[in-house]
């Protein structure tokens, strides 16, 4: 996937520095189960840790609004990074899974346009 850099011009907005925004997303149907506890304690950490001192930070979020029962995020360096991260660990990642959904996890992957720190 190219990275591309443009220049965001708006009013009240920095310009970050490039960084890769990665979300997880995970569907909502009606025998989905999600373990919060779990996500946050130990698959998210663990996600986190496969980018080393290239992930700048991850966060979880209940959502419930019918399509969506969960979701998380990861701000990493670059995408080098990313993919060296899930070469690595993506394997024990992906095994981690069924220990706390029975959700099957879309994720998007994008570079930061703009926002604050």
């Amino acid at each position: 996937m190219p990275v591309v850099t443009a220049q965001v011009k708006q009013p009240g907005r920095a310009r970050l520095r490039p960084m890769l925004a990665v979300t997880i997303l995970y569907p909502q149907s009606d025998d989905t189960t999600f373990d919060m506890e779990y996500y946050t304690s130990t698959h998210m950490p663990m996600f986190a840790e496969a980018f080393g001192d290239g992930c700048k930070g991850w966060g979880a979020a209940t959502v419930g609004d019918g399509t969506w029962i969960a979701m998380g995020w990861v701000m990493v360096d670059d995408k080098a990074t990313f993919d060296k991260g899930l070469a690595a660990r993506g394997a024990e990642i992906m095994g981690d899974i069924p220990n706390y959904t029975n959700a099957k996890p879309q994720m998007l992957v994008g570079e930061v346009a703009g926002g604050s720190q």
